[in-house]
């Protein structure tokens, strides 16, 4: 069991500071509010604090009014905080749009190789964001409807993503792969491309009852399980880990760092306590009093070279920070006593 140090009361106030700046920063409907609001649901799931949920509503439900954005992978992340939002209040019309999305995952959205699914209009390119965007929102959809074809398209995309991203090498994972060139362009070990990975995976077994009847869960368990026993050696004395893992020159990141604390969570190895332990800590002193998470990195496309993913800029508010930084937050006290 994980030995995790924290004042529970402390972190429910971090936690309700950041979600309230969250919901002032009058984000759309696309990957960021994604990502954001799925951190607000599991501050909601966490605290219990029904005001979190009434905000979503709110904010939801004035949208749907005003109409939807055409769907994309990255604007099924939405998708996340939907099935919060229909599991609380039992509105078929949140339910309906899961499922539009889930459509479009299943029949519309462009694939390469056996079946991958193409981030955004990147021609045959695999990127790790999509295991967020789509791949555990489908996990997520397949186990609440028991659709086995759902479940099994949403853990191949898992196994198809470790195969053709994850450095047997190192056990880091790459940003992209192209499958037209046969590489990983530019080649490096992004830091939020490995949050991606690792925190969704940290997920997948509690997903699934009988987990270990999917091949492809054996994947993904040995994946997360290799991910995180080499990153841990890269992370910083301040508790983060860097844009770049391997990169001593590059900054440090916090959303990434978020979600690799998070996923050491969720991974329960005891061994990982002391690194939660001081992630913790580092987390915290980037997060202002009135609930803004500090050094997160821009929207980040797969860069040409080194020095493109170390210029990024870091000093504006995120919704994937914000969300991120909830996630982590939540993750910790949700945990049984340690």
């Amino acid at each position: 069991m994980l030995k995790l140090e924290y004042n529970r009361e402390e972190i429910e106030k971090v936690i309700d500071n950041v979600v309230r700046k969250t919901m002032t920063m009058d984000l759309t409907w696309d990957w960021p509010c994604g990502v954001a609001y799925y951190g607000v649901s599991r501050a909601y799931e966490a605290t219990g604090n029904k005001e979190y949920l009434d905000m979503l509503k709110a904010w939801t439900d004035e949208y749907i009014e005003l109409g939807m954005p055409e769907w994309t992978i990255n604007t099924c992340a939405m998708g996340h905080m939907l099935i919060t939002l229909y599991e609380e209040t039992g509105d078929q019309k949140y339910w309906d749009l899961v499922m539009s999305k889930i459509d479009f995952l299943r029949n519309t959205a462009l694939r390469f190789g056996e079946g991958v699914l193409v981030h955004l209009g990147f021609k045959e390119q695999a990127w790790a964001d999509t295991l967020f965007m789509a791949a555990f929102f489908m996990l997520r959809v397949g186990v609440k409807l028991q659709d086995q074809e759902i479940i099994n398209d949403a853990l191949d995309q898992y196994a198809w993503h470790i195969k053709y991203l994850q450095d047997p090498s190192t056990s880091l994972w790459y940003h992209g792969y192209d499958n037209i060139n046969k590489d990983h362009m530019s080649g490096f070990y992004w830091g939020r491309a490995n949050a991606w990975a690792a925190y969704t995976m940290s997920l997948v077994k509690a997903q699934l009852h009988d987990w270990y009847l999917y091949p492809q869960c054996m994947d993904v368990e040995c994946s997360v399980r290799d991910q995180l026993a080499a990153i841990k050696y890269l992370q910083t004395d301040n508790g983060l880990w860097r844009t770049i893992l391997d990169d001593e020159e590059a900054y440090e990141e916090v959303s990434a760092s978020c979600g690799i604390a998070a996923a050491m969570i969720n991974n329960q190895n005891p061994l990982h306590s002391k690194y939660v332990n001081k992630a913790l800590k580092g987390v915290l002193d980037n997060i202002s009093e009135d609930g803004r998470v500090l050094n997160v990195s821009g929207g980040t496309a797969v860069m040409k070279d080194r020095e493109g993913y170390r210029t990024i800029p870091k000093e504006w508010i995120q919704g994937w920070g914000q969300g991120l930084a909830l996630a982590f937050l939540s993750d910790l006290i949700s945990q049984k006593k340690n």
